[in-house]
C-alpha cells in the first residue's frame, strides 16, 4: 500500500509539474506568466485541501453524501434558469459573482461518487436485487444527468455515466440486470447525436479530418501537425509553432499537442504512461481498502481522473471526436 502510495503521489507531482512547464510555454506568447501565476494559487489551494482530506476520516463522508448529491441537483437546476445560469456559447454551465465562477456538474463528479458509496456499502447484500441495484440507483443517476445533458454538456454526462456504471458493477450488480440499461443507453445515445447536427459535425471532422481541416476540423487538423512535427524527442521546450493561434485551446483542452510538438513522442508517451500508473496505483489502493465504502470511494475518485484523461488524449491524437474536456493535472483551469 504505501509502495502504491508513493507512486501515486510521484505520478501526480510529476503531472502538476509537467503542466506547470508547459503551460507557462503554450502561452507566454500571448498573456506571459499569468496563467502559470493562477494556476500556482490553484496548485497552492489544492494542496492544502489534499493534505486536509488526507488527515480526515474518510467514513464521514457517509453523513453528506445524499445532502451532498441535493445540493448538487439545486445546483445544476439553478444554472438552467435564465439570468442566474451564465450562458457561454450557447450552453449554460456556470453560477458566478463578479469574477469568481463556478461549474455545478463538476461537483457533481464528486457528489456522485460519494453518494454511490454509500448506497453501494449500506445495500451491499441487495445489490443484486433488480429494485435495489438498478431501479433506485438509476432513478438517481437520471435526475443528476439529466440536468448536466441539458446544460448542455454532453461529455460531462457520459463520463458520469460510464463511472457510475463501473462503481455500481463494483459494488455488486449483476450483468444480466445492467446490460439492459446500458444497450437503451447506447441506442438513446446513437439517436441523439443523429439527430444533434453540431455534434454530427464533429463527428463527421472526426472520420474526414482532413476534408473539415478549415471547419469542424480545424482543432484535431492542428492538433495532428503539432504532434507530427514534434517527432520524436520534439523541437524543444518553448520552440514550438502551433501554439502561436494555429491550435485553438492550446493551454486547456489542447495542451497535449504543444507538449507533442515540443517534447515528442516521449513526452507525449510520458503523460500516458503517467496516468496509466496513477490508474493502476488507485485500483491497487481501491482493492486493499479496508470497508466497501472505501473501496469504491478510491475506485469512483481513480476511474472519474483516469477516464477523463485518456478522453483528452483520445480527442488530442484524433483517435476520438472532438469534446472540450481538459487533461487532468496538466490543462489550465482551477
Amino acid at each position: 500500500m504505501k509502495i502504491a502510495t508513493t507512486i501515486l503521489i510521484f505520478c501526480v507531482g510529476a503531472l502538476l509539474s509537467l503542466g506547470m512547464v508547459m503551460l507557462y510555454s503554450s502561452s507566454m506568447m500571448q498573456v506571459g506568466a499569468h496563467y502559470l501565476i493562477m494556476q500556482s494559487i490553484w496548485c497552492g489551494l489544492g494542496l492544502v485541501a489534499c493534505l486536509i482530506a488526507a488527515s480526515f476520516d474518510y467514513r464521514k463522508l457517509k453523513k453528506i453524501a445524499l445532502p451532498l448529491l441535493g445540493v448538487t441537483a439545486f445546483l445544476l437546476l439553478l444554472v438552467l434558469i435564465p439570468h442566474i445560469g451564465i450562458k457561454v456559447n450557447g450552453a449554460r454551465r456556470w453560477l458566478g459573482v463578479g469574477s469568481f465562477r463556478l461549474q455545478p456538474s463538476e461537483l457533481a463528479k464528486i457528489a456522485l461518487i460519494i453518494f454511490l458509496a454509500y448506497y453501494g456499502e449500506f445495500y451491499q447484500r441487495q445489490m443484486k436485487n433488480f429494485k435495489r441495484g438498478v431501479v433506485i440507483p438509476i432513478g438517481i443517476l437520471g435526475v443528476v444527468l439529466g440536468l448536466i445533458f441539458v446544460e448542455p454538456d454532453v461529455g460531462t454526462t457520459l463520463l458520469c455515466a460510464l463511472v457510475s456504471a463501473i462503481l455500481l458493477l463494483i459494488a455488486g450488480l449483476r450483468w444480466r440486470y445492467f446490460l439492459p440499461p446500458l444497450i437503451i443507453g447506447v441506442i438513446g445515445i446513437g439517436l441523439f447525436l443523429s439527430q444533434d447536427q453540431m455534434r454530427s459535425k464533429r463527428i463527421y471532422s472526426w472520420r474526414h479530418v482532413e476534408e473539415t481541416k478549415q471547419t469542424t476540423g480545424h482543432q484535431a487538423w492542428q492538433a495532428m501537425v503539432a504532434l507530427n512535427s514534434g517527432g520524436l524527442t520534439g523541437l524543444g521546450l518553448g520552440n514550438g509553432r502551433q501554439k502561436a493561434g494555429f491550435v485553438p485551446e492550446h493551454h486547456t483542452d489542447f495542451i497535449l499537442s504543444i507538449i507533442g510538438e515540443e517534447l515528442g513522442f516521449l513526452g507525449t508517451i510520458s503523460v500516458l504512461l503517467g496516468f496509466l500508473v496513477f490508474v493502476l496505483c488507485g485500483m491497487h489502493i481501491a482493492n486493499r481498502a479496508c470497508d466497501n465504502f472505501g473501496m469504491l470511494i478510491a475506485s469512483g475518485v481513480t476511474f472519474m481522473i483516469g477516464i477523463q484523461a485518456f478522453i483528452n488524449i483520445g480527442v488530442v491524437t484524433s483517435a476520438l471526436p472532438n469534446k472540450g474536456m481538459p487533461l487532468p493535472f496538466i490543462s489550465y483551469g482551477g
